[in-house]
């Protein structure tokens, strides 16, 4: 029998470091625009604003965890107690009250991060609102009744925190106000996000039916989830397309149509899955990582050198 995770380990995991990096890449897009558009970059405001989203992620993340601790029978520890059996590990979960503790921590400190961004004159009514969205979105995600992440809106509510609410809140804590430029980018990433997240929850979409999880795929149905994948690639370099027709800068629109073919690939692969061929996961997996790791990075990569 394998060790018992230790508490750092098990804490770690409810955190998410993954969506905790993508926060900080799609928070540091939305500097990447001001900085594009000539803006200078206020450092102070920028390390307030991102420790801000940050504390937003782990308030969401740690009460998902206390609310499924608070539900033994909830999908999701299920499926996390079945893969520790079958992997000979030792069950371990953190006390609920310190999962509490971490979240109303989290919470506390992102109260004060505001606090702070007031002080320095940051904030006005657009910063607020952000900020007042992003909150309500991020904790009606793991709190009942509400609880997106179990109605299957929770890959919807992340996609929109992560790729719109914290670039552009990014944008207004620096400059004030919203530029087109941040729908022109964001947007696009928002669709790619959703597909992204389509593909990987397919090779899981038996073993969520079975316990009950109703993620995204889920609740649509493989079937039209994948149509709808499709049309979410689709959509998403028509609306690049479209932003170029609409004075969307050159230098920012072909780094986008760099992941094209991997677009098209991912698309290629969903149709042979859905016409009944043997799936090749870690192909797609990788494929769809890539996809949206690479759109990211290559309109970051403008943004800051252009």
């Amino acid at each position: 029998m394998k060790q018992s995770p230790s508490t750092f380990t098990v804490a770690l995991r409810y955190a998410r470091p993954v969506m905790l990096f993508l926060g900080v890449v799609f928070y540091t897009l939305g500097i990447g625009i001001a900085k594009y558009l000539g803006q200078p970059i206020n450092w102070n405001r920028f390390w307030l604003g991102l420790a801000l989203v940050l504390l937003l992620q782990l308030m969401s993340y740690f009460l998902k965890a206390y609310y499924d601790l608070i539900n033994p029978g909830s999908p999701l520890r299920r499926i996390q107690k079945d893969e520790q059996d079958e992997n000979h590990q030792v069950e371990r979960y953190l006390p609920r009250q310190n999962i509490l503790l971490l979240a109303a921590t989290a919470m506390t400190a992102g109260a004060a991060m505001t606090v702070m961004l007031f002080s320095i004159g940051a904030t006005n009514l657009g910063v607020f609102v952000f900020i007042g969205i992003s909150f309500l979105l991020a904790y009606f995600y793991a709190v009942p009744p509400v609880r997106l992440v179990d109605n299957g809106y929770g890959e919807l509510t992340e996609a929109i925190l992560l790729a719109n609410l914290f670039p552009g809140l990014a944008y207004l804590i620096q400059t004030g106000d919203l530029h087109r430029l941040l729908a022109m980018v964001t947007f696009p990433l928002l669709l790619i996000f959703l597909a992204v997240r389509l593909a990987l929850s397919l090779e899981k979409y038996p073993r969520h039916l079975q316990y009950g999880q109703k993620t995204m795929m889920i609740a649509l149905g493989w079937q039209r989830g994948m149509h709808i994948h499709n049309w979410l690639v689709f959509g998403a370099y028509l609306m690049i397309a479209l932003a170029f027709v609409l004075r969307l800068p050159w230098s920012l629109t072909w780094p986008v149509l760099l992941t094209l073919p991997i677009g098209l690939f991912e698309i290629i692969q969903i149709n042979q899955i859905s016409a009944g061929a043997r799936p090749n996961w870690k192909l797609l997996n990788f494929t769809a990582v890539a996809l949206l790791g690479l759109t990211a990075y290559f309109i970051s990569l403008a943004l800051w050198t252009g």
